[in-house]
């Protein structure tokens, strides 16, 4: 009964985020704001785990294609893990780690410090100032999140294969691109990225808003939002795939 609970206190606050986005000049500038926050600053994080995921990718890859001599269909195996799986899910739960729980531990604070209470008695609505500011930069946020770490893995993976295992350079973008379809791969993943980064950001947010009002609060909530948010990317990922790669 609770987790029934949970998920409409989720569903109804999630429509009150919705309700409360409506563009003006301090929602405008709230939100330019959060997308240098939590996108820009994250960016160092996605490219290092980009980066070595690319390069562990190609190594293990290598030696699993080796064993049946299709060595050079290693850009097809690395192009289609990535956008159609890894890229999206390990971009977001990077994201959770580090944007997510930023956004509860902050709402957390100000539940705590009585700021949202603040702009209440100011007649201003919290979820329009604090909250969809921060989801919609999420939303937008995350699919080029999405692109950089694809693009640094892939990036490593080819100065692995063809300076360090001997793979052939034309071999290995030729699989790459034949294999990757624009539309079957590419924009599904930037549709999954987006579905992604607006769960995360609408669970650190809920749950952080919602905090008990004490510093022992904030830290429960910024618990809870880390490991509800990956959970939930992790669950929408499989619905996702489901539908969009097998209709």
């Amino acid at each position: 009964m609770s987790t029934l609970r949970s998920i409409g206190a989720t569903g109804l606050f999630a429509f009150s985020v919705l309700r409360a986005s409506v563009p003006g000049r301090d929602f405008l500038r709230e939100l330019a704001r959060q997308i240098y926050a939590i996108g820009a600053r994250s960016l160092p994080i996605i490219a290092v785990g980009g980066a070595f995921v690319g390069l562990v990718m190609t190594l293990q890859g290598f030696r699993t294609l080796s064993t049946f001599g299709a060595s050079n269909s290693l850009g097809t195996l690395l192009g289609l893990s990535l956008y159609r799986e890894l890229g999206p899910v390990l971009t977001a739960l990077l994201f959770v780690g580090r944007a997510g729980s930023s956004i509860a531990a902050e709402l957390g604070l100000m539940r705590a410090t009585d700021q949202i209470q603040a702009l209440d008695l100011m007649a201003i609505d919290p979820v329009s100032r604090v909250v969809a500011p921060r989801f919609w930069a999420a939303v937008l946020t995350v699919p080029l999140l999405t692109g950089f770490f694809c693009a640094f893995a892939i990036a490593a993976g080819y100065l692995e294969a063809v300076q360090v295992l001997g793979v052939d350079a034309g071999y290995f973008w030729s699989a790459l691109s034949g294999s990757v379809d624009f539309r079957t791969d590419f924009v599904v993943a930037f549709l999954k990225a987006a579905v992604f980064g607006g769960t995360a950001a609408l669970v650190a947010a809920h749950v952080g808003y919602h905090a008990e009002p004490t510093i022992e609060g904030t830290s429960v909530a910024t618990t809870r939002a880390v490991v509800n948010a990956s959970l939930l990317v992790l669950v929408f990922n499989f619905i996702l795939s489901a539908l969009l790669f097998n209709s």
